[in-house]
């Protein structure tokens, strides 16, 4: 059994005892209960009007701050003496989907 949530924006398509990183959620958040927006069940799909009723995901954060890969970004311009190189590092939360019913 598969299904689609959306956390922090962005939607997510999830099965039993799979880990996702998203975005970094507040500090202190163990478990997550969310709304499920879409139940996929072998053949059977089900769609929700906005989130199917009688369903709900349960999560737990495994990991509250992991850093993701890091980006170089670089602007150039030739003959112009313009050189300049920053770098960012996103910040995710590791969860772990616990069930779906």
């Amino acid at each position: 059994m598969k299904a689609v949530v959306k956390i922090s924006g962005k939607q997510y398509v999830v099965a039993e005892k799979e880990t996702l990183m998203v975005d970094l959620l507040p500090e202190g958040t163990k478990e997550l209960d969310l709304d499920v927006l879409m139940v996929i069940d072998g053949d059977n799909v089900t769609v929700g009007t906005p989130v199917v009723k009688g369903v709900k995901l349960k999560a737990k954060v495994v990991d509250p701050k992991v850093a993701g890969e890091k980006l170089r970004i670089i602007r150039y311009k030739s003959k112009k003496r313009v050189n300049t190189q920053t770098g960012h590092r996103q910040k995710y939360t590791k969860i772990e989907v616990t069930s779906i019913k």
